[in-house]
């Protein structure tokens, strides 16, 4: 390995570069220009990877972790006569149900099960049924298993009922290919310690200029407010509204420049791909099941079930392979136990393959 006592094998925070650590050994100041201008450009690289044509697009960036994006976005897009459509099939559709709830948000909700991807005509025959709704908020890839859900399908659908579209790529932007305008997605929300390869920190929405501009005096919290934050970032060029996370800033734009010259998301997806074949095909070999049938399932981070033997322990079976080099995931499931490998980071092939001797070598109980 590099400099590094394991590689981490989780949905983020994840395996980063040498480089990308390194550019977090200088200190910068945020009224600096050099700073600003870095982080202008960051925004406009951003752009750059959500699609083609993203001139009716913008980025707005926020301090915390994936999950005060979120909340950031729903607590400040969704008007007060507002209603809400949450579709979700794990953990994280989940949580943006208990953000709106919290939040005072007018709430509709359509919930599947964690290994079901959701119907798009189930979607349409909700919207059409319930006019009140204005906005749907969707999971792109769900880590609660590794699922990918059918996105363009259901934009589709919420865009040709005339609704506002939220869409959380937490573990999707940056590592599955997607064009934002192509899909006339409303809202984008990704994370700095995702498939881009950075580290946690700070998030980010990808929004459609015009949606965004509405929002302003909606926001349900000071601090979370993603207009204000949006429009003094504008007018300060680069100049967040508060302290803002600058060593993770400024691995972030090394992150995007090593995604760059890896080849763009499409070199980076098909690096990631590579990896879940690799882990899959090992694992199966070795007697494991997958939870997500392969049509369902993303290259992103993949659920397994544990060996169905009585001296089975999960603790027991991460730390060997933790003292082996190798950090995996619990299982987020209710229903059932499991655990998560993930496929992305800065993570190879080789990498994958030196974890399915790491595996092999941890099973105790054979």
């Amino acid at each position: 390995m590099k400099k590094r006592p394991y590689i981490l094998l989780t949905p983020g925070p994840l395996t980063t570069s040498d480089t990308v650590r390194e550019a977090m050994l200088r200190d910068w100041c945020t009224w600096d220009d050099d700073y600003n201008n870095l982080v202008q450009d960051l925004r406009a690289r951003l752009l750059a990877i959500a699609g083609k044509d993203t001139a009716a697009y913008t980025t707005a960036l926020m301090q915390g972790s994936g999950s005060f994006v979120v909340e950031s976005v729903i607590g400040s897009v969704i008007p007060r006569d507002g209603k809400l459509l949450v579709v979700s099939n794990g953990a994280y559709g989940d949580r943006m149900e208990t953000i709106a709830l919290m939040l005072g948000i007018n709430l509709l909700k359509y919930r599947v099960s964690d290994a079901e991807i959701p119907d798009p005509d189930r979607i349409g025959d909700m919207l059409q049924n319930d006019p009140s709704v204005t906005h749907v908020a969707v999971v792109h890839v769900e880590t609660t298993t590794g699922i990918l859900n059918p996105i363009p399908a259901i934009a589709a659908v919420v865009k040709g009922a005339g609704k506002t579209l939220i869409i959380d790529s937490m573990s999707g932007f940056g590592g599955v290919s997607i064009d934002v305008p192509e899909l006339d997605a409303d809202f984008v929300i990704s994370s700095a310690n995702k498939c881009i390869q950075g580290t946690p920190g700070f998030g980010f929405a990808i929004a459609r200029t015009s949606e965004l501009e509405k929002c302003k005096g909606r926001a349900r919290s000071h601090a979370l407010d993603l207009y204000d934050q949006w429009y003094n970032m504008e007018k300060g060029k680069g100049k967040w509204r508060f302290t803002s996370p600058t060593h993770i800033v400024r691995a972030f734009y090394q992150a995007l420049i090593e995604l760059e010259a890896e080849g763009g998301v499409a070199a980076r997806e098909k690096r990631y791909q590579t990896n879940h074949r690799i882990l899959k095909e090992g694992m199966l070999k070795l007697g494991f099941t997958m939870v997500i049938p392969e049509e369902l399932q993303s290259h992103i981070i993949t659920s397994f079930y544990p060996p169905q033997v009585a001296d089975y322990e999960f603790k027991r079976f991460y730390q060997n392979l933790k003292e082996r080099g190798f950090v995996i995931y619990p299982g987020k499931l209710t229903e059932a136990e499991t655990f998560r490998i993930g496929n992305i980071g800065d993570i190879y092939p080789t990498d994958m393959e030196q974890l399915l001797v790491a595996v092999e070598a941890s099973m105790y109980w054979k």
